[in-house]
């Protein structure tokens, strides 16, 4: 009996400490979102479909937050449907919160057009329409000069075979994707569906 008594002890208390430290402990995914603001730049991106995009921009260091959603149309509060369709002016866009100190503007860029085709319109291998173009949406004149200096550096070392289509332009309003597209995925245990060529 004393025997019995025992193990239900050891296992009321195992049971006790196992709570309390999944209590205490937050997910991964969580613990980043509580990072401080102040200090971070932001850029945006539209390159295909912004579930590759996301995932790649995600794994740079110096990157500390990134979002999925909608940018450079005329509808407001786009739907992901409503995306699809073509009709929104909407591009499936990435926005990237980067510690400047760790990692600069230049790299991502150099990350952005290695992660996909800047050469094709309207189109990501398979995903075709102008939800798919390839977009620098700059946050300031310094933003800006860097990514047309950039583009114009990849054309005259004819790094592509085609011209680079990639429209430089304005951040408009960014509207969030889905929660279900946020961090596509590492919540559905996918590997991406863009890959990161060499480096230029």
């Amino acid at each position: 009996m004393k025997k019995y008594i025992l193990y239900a002890a050891i296992v009321v208390l195992a049971g006790f400490f196992l709570f309390a430290g999944c209590k205490g402990n937050k997910p991964v995914e969580e613990i980043k979102e509580n990072i401080n603001m102040e200090n971070l730049e932001k850029g945006t991106f539209a390159a295909g479909c912004f579930w590759g995009v996301q995932d790649l921009f995600d794994a740079v260091k110096g990157v500390q937050k990134t979002v999925a959603g909608y940018s450079g149309g005329h509808t407001k509060n786009p739907t992901y449907e409503d995306t699809c369709t073509g009709t929104t002016g909407h591009a499936e866009s990435v926005e990237v919160y980067y510690d400047p100190k760790t990692v600069t503007y230049k790299h991502l860029l150099d990350v952005f057009f290695r992660l996909h085709d800047p050469t094709t319109i309207n189109r990501q291998g398979p995903d075709v329409g102008s939800q798919y173009r390839s977009v620098i949406f700059f946050h300031n004149d310094i933003q800006k000069k860097e990514a047309l200096d950039f583009i114009a550096d990849l054309e005259k070392k004819k790094v592509f075979d085609s011209k680079i289509v990639t429209e430089v332009i304005p951040a408009k309003d960014f509207y969030k994707a889905e929660e279900y597209h946020q961090k596509y995925f590492k919540k559905n245990g996918q590997s991406g569906c863009h890959v990161l060529r060499s480096p230029f």
